[in-house]
């Protein structure tokens, strides 16, 4: 499941980048999952075959963490209060972790589909 994205289009014009990169910094901690201790990633949902892949993929102390941000957010949330301040992921720990394991299984299933849908014509 792939969805368009401007990325590209973005990254190869720098005065678009520059002009772009502060209102995503904006967008990110208006978000508000930043102040409940999550990552970017931690937000993907986990009912996709591929995400349920990656997440056996990723190392035990990752897994470990991602699922104690996760617990914390949940208990914010049921509390109704934010973590303080000097507990909010800041911007530079917000890095992908899954995103790049998601990424190398789709390339594998993108390059077995095209290996399974080959066909072999015999020469005469």
């Amino acid at each position: 499941m792939s969805y368009p994205s401007l990325a590209p289009f973005v990254l190869k014009r720098p005065w678009l980048r520059n002009f772009l990169t502060p209102l995503a910094g904006w967008y990110a901690n208006a978000a508000g999952y930043r102040q409940l201790g999550l990552r970017a990633d931690d937000l993907i949902i986990e009912e996709n075959e591929d995400v349920l892949k990656a997440l056996q993929r990723l190392p035990a102390q990752d897994a470990y963490d991602r699922v104690y941000r996760l617990r914390r957010a949940i208990q914010c949330s049921v509390t109704h209060k934010l973590l303080p301040k000097d507990q909010w992921t800041k911007p530079e720990d917000d890095v992908p972790y899954l995103t790049p394991i998601l990424e190398q299984i789709r390339a594998a299933e993108k390059e077995k589909e095209s290996l399974d849908s080959l066909t072999i014509v015999k020469g005469h």
